[in-house]
């Protein structure tokens, strides 16, 4: 059986890229093939989650073993964790985390599900698109930040009037508290 992602990004309109896998490779085949799709390195803590109809993570499924020491929970990791053990539905929806540190994320759906069928390798069928940058430079980001045109509009109404204040409102009564409290 071979499953066919279709992923998009909400960061770039005309990204699209569509990859064709092996129901029984693991979610780190998947994200090879992903980052092979969009010439991204190999040296970010990514995840993937399993959501639901609304995009609202529910399971995740992590790079490396992160220990959380919870017997509760079920920990999946990528090498770990067969597709076909998660996914089952076409239509199914999941999140890859590729920038962990600024929460950067493709959309992916399980697009079809090709029965009678199997691959050594995953494919790339489909290639639409430039992916945005793999990272943000907190940097660069604060700099290009730094150019908002911050006037007195930009918190609001310029007609602001202080005495529409109440001055009754802001009464600290001399530093003791009304209700007979002391708090430090």
């Amino acid at each position: 059986m071979v499953y066919k992602f279709r992923i998009i990004s909400d960061e770039a309109d005309d990204f699209m890229r569509e990859i064709k896998i092996d129901a029984e490779a693991n979610f780190y085949d998947l994200h090879e093939a992903i980052l092979k799709s969009t010439g991204y390195k190999d040296d970010q803590m990514t995840s993937f989650f399993i959501c639901d109809d609304d995009w609202e993570k529910e399971t995740e499924i992590t790079l490396e073993d992160m220990g959380s020491g919870s017997s509760e929970e079920d920990t999946y990791v990528m090498k770990d964790t067969p597709l076909n053990e998660l996914l089952e539905d076409e239509k199914q929806k999941l999140v890859y985390v590729f920038d962990p540190l600024a929460e950067r994320v493709f959309f992916i759906e399980l697009a079809e599900i090709i029965t009678g069928k199997d691959l050594e390798k995953a494919v790339i069928s489909r290639k639409e698109g430039t992916p945005p940058p793999q990272t943000i430079d907190f940097d660069e980001q604060l700099n290009t930040n730094s150019s908002l045109d911050l006037d007195e509009d930009f918190y609001g109404d310029e007609d602001f009037n202080e005495d529409d204040l109440d001055d009754a409102g802001f009464d600290f009564n001399d530093g003791s508290d009304p209700y007979g409290q002391d708090n430090y």
